[in-house]
């Protein structure tokens, strides 16, 4: 992973602020499973406008708090992954300062859009600018992969493909500007249930179309979603077997005049689409909002 030496450090007694962008799996290419059960993918991921915010206060005891939309789901104890990131990191860095954070969550959870993994990654990215750290690091990206598998993608934030369990990371990409339609059903589907429906066996091979990095360094957006509409989401058949929403949500994206191409992110349920610029993206929020208003859509651009 190539990112900036370092941060700037934290001023003494600030506040420090982070946004953990929505993650969104433009596709999503599963190639195996270990012996040890775990699943083996190729994915392209993007990094979304819209995110959760972290904040961290060095001059209080270390915890954590939650507010917002979606702060129940979240939770404030050891099992939120915050916590778990910042506990991972100061076991590899004794003496490390810390303080308390204070998320204000604003993404669905258990939705497909990486947002506990992104919620860690921006703790790690707190703790290296209060300690001065480079998250280049070893113990940081240590840290980031002990505290979930997408948890290193989310460190720096950046368009990339990732591959294996989310271990391997290519560098950086530069996508054609992206304007998306992030919707979710308000369904929560459990990652594992999602896996688990493609029925593969521990050591199995998908003889599956190699994921390429060459979509997104095609010139112009025409071009891009063109190779991009060769790729697919593995995860999208199991996922409407046990969440039908995600089925309609796609189809009412689909059903929209100006959108270009709707795919489900990660294990779902949230879907989204993409759109020629930002007002075509407003109008598509607009539509699906007017058709399904008790569900999570918003419009945003993608990097």
């Amino acid at each position: 992973m190539t990112v900036q030496p370092h941060l700037p450090p934290a001023p003494a007694g600030h506040l420090l602020v982070e946004r953990a962008p929505a993650k969104v799996n433009l596709s999503l290419h599963v190639t195996g499973r270990r012996a040890d059960g775990y699943h083996l993918l190729e994915s392209l991921v993007a990094f979304a406008g819209c995110g959760d915010r972290l904040s961290l206060d060095p001059a209080r005891p270390l915890g954590l708090t939650v507010s917002g939309p979606d702060a129940e789901a979240a939770g404030e104890g050891e099992d939120n992954l915050v916590l778990r990131a910042v506990r991972h990191l100061m076991a590899r860095r004794p003496g490390l300062l810390a303080g308390h954070f204070h998320l204000d969550k604003r993404l669905p959870v258990a939705a497909g859009l990486g947002g506990g993994s992104s919620d860690a990654a921006a703790a790690l990215r707190l703790m290296a600018r209060l300690n001065d750290i480079s998250l280049d690091d070893p113990a940081v990206r240590a840290a980031a992969a002990a505290s979930g598998a997408d948890v290193p993608v989310c460190l720096d934030g950046r368009a990339r493909v990732m591959a294996g369990i989310g271990d391997v990371l290519a560098p950086p990409l530069g996508l054609p500007p992206l304007f998306a339609v992030l919707v979710n059903p308000r369904v929560p589907l459990a990652t594992a249930d999602v896996f688990r429906g493609l029925g593969l066996a521990p050591g199995a091979v998908v003889d599956a179309s190699p994921l390429s990095a060459a979509p997104a360094v095609l010139d112009g957006r025409a071009a891009f979603l063109s190779a991009l509409s060769d790729t697919r989401n593995d995860l999208e058949a199991p996922a409407k077997a046990l969440s039908p929403a995600v089925a309609e949500g796609l189809a009412l994206l689909r059903s929209l005049p100006e959108c270009r191409l709707a795919r489900m992110s990660g294990s779902g349920a949230t879907v989204f689409g993409l759109f020629d610029d930002c007002r075509a993206a407003a109008r598509g929020r607009r539509a699906i909002a007017a058709a399904r208003p008790a569900w999570w859509a918003r419009a945003t651009f993608l990097r």
